[in-house]
This record gives C-alpha cells, structure tokens and sequence, in this order.
C-alpha cells in the first residue's frame, strides 16, 4: 500500500466538491455575521447574512448540476453537500431568527426542533438516495421537503429586516406561554421542520 500523500483528501476532491465547499463556506459566513449584528446591532450584518444563504443556496444547486456535467459523483461528495446544508440551511438559518429577535424559550425550542427535522431529513436521503434514484444516477423526487426550502424563512426574516421589523417590532409580536416567551413568526420553522420530515409528502426534483 502506498503511503498517503500530503493533502491527499484535497486533491481527491472533485470540482462539483469545491462548490459544495463554497456553500458551507457562505453558511460559516453567515453565523459570523449574525454575531457581528448582536454586537453592533447594525441591520446591514443580519442582511448580509441573509445574503450569504442565498448565494449557498446558488453554490448547492449547481454543485450537483457540476458533478452530474462532469460525471462525477461520489459518496463523499454526498456527504459533503448533507454537512454543508446542514450547516447552510438548517443551523444559519435558526440562527438569523435567533438573531432577529426570536430569542425567547418557546423560540429556542422550535428553533431546535428545526434543525433536528434538518438534520434528520438529510440522514434519511443519504440512506434512501439510491433506492429513490431507481437505479439512475439522480433522484427521482424528495420525501418531504428539501432543506434548502429553509431560505424562504431567511428571506421573509430579510424583508422583515428591511421593514425594520426585527427586534422588538417583530411581526406579530410576541406572547407569554407560561414562564417562557414565544415570536408566532418562530411557528414558521416549526411548520418548514415538519414538512421536511413528512414521508407522504413527494416533490418532484427538477
């Protein structure tokens, strides 16, 4: 067996793995920027954070359109696009909410509840894939939806933003359930984590 070069991992990887690299890149990016909000509290942070899970959501489509030109696919690659959009689409886009004001416990439950659906929906797919492709090298259609949905929610918490309508003056306010504060606009995650997880609900892949 021949000894393992230097970065042997990073020469293996494939062009299609560069984009899906990019993507957790702009998700890493988009934490940063979200704590950069909290300190400063200058909005143009949590837009540029928003901004950053729309330009993963642009790597992730075409890091499969590159593999699939190039012909060259590959369980790691696979692997790699779950662990980006985990981090794209599920964690930074719970982070932003957090951020924008849906801070209080009820928040952080359902905000968590998300990211789990996320998470889970991804291992599903990774474990499924195959048998869903129905012997083709690309899946037919989704069981449940795809995490990526989730930058409709970054979206509306941008337009929010824009509005100045994060903080304090979040849309529809917040209410007092028990000891524990809870934004309704949060319940848009709990109904995106849901769908993700729904095994009857099929969309076709485009």
């Amino acid at each position: 067996m021949k000894p393992a070069k230097h970065l042997s991992m990073i020469r293996s990887f494939h062009l299609a793995d560069w984009f899906t690299l990019g993507n957790a890149a702009c998700g890493v990016g988009a934490l940063f920027a979200v704590m950069s909000y909290l300190q400063s509290q200058d909005k143009l942070n949590l837009l540029f954070a928003c901004a950053l899970i729309l330009l993963a959501f642009i790597f992730d489509v075409f890091d499969g359109r590159v593999a699939r030109w190039r012909q060259k696919t590959s369980s790691l690659g696979r692997e790699l696009d779950s662990l980006a959009d985990v981090i794209s689409f599920g964690v930074a886009p719970a982070i932003i909410a957090y951020g924008a004001g849906m801070d209080g416990l009820w928040d952080r439950a359902i905000l968590i509840y998300f990211v789990a659906c996320g998470v889970s929906r991804l291992a599903r797919y990774n474990i499924t894939a195959e048998t869903l492709a129905q012997g083709s090298d690309k899946v037919k259609y989704f069981e449940g939806t795809p995490i990526p949905s989730s930058l409709l929610l970054v979206i509306v918490i941008a337009i929010a933003a824009t509005n100045g309508s994060i903080g304090n003056h979040l849309w529809f306010g917040m209410t007092q359930i028990g000891p524990w504060q809870l934004h309704p606009l949060v319940l848009m995650f709990a109904v995106s984590g849901s769908l993700m997880i729904s095994r009857t609900l099929h969309i076709p892949k485009l």
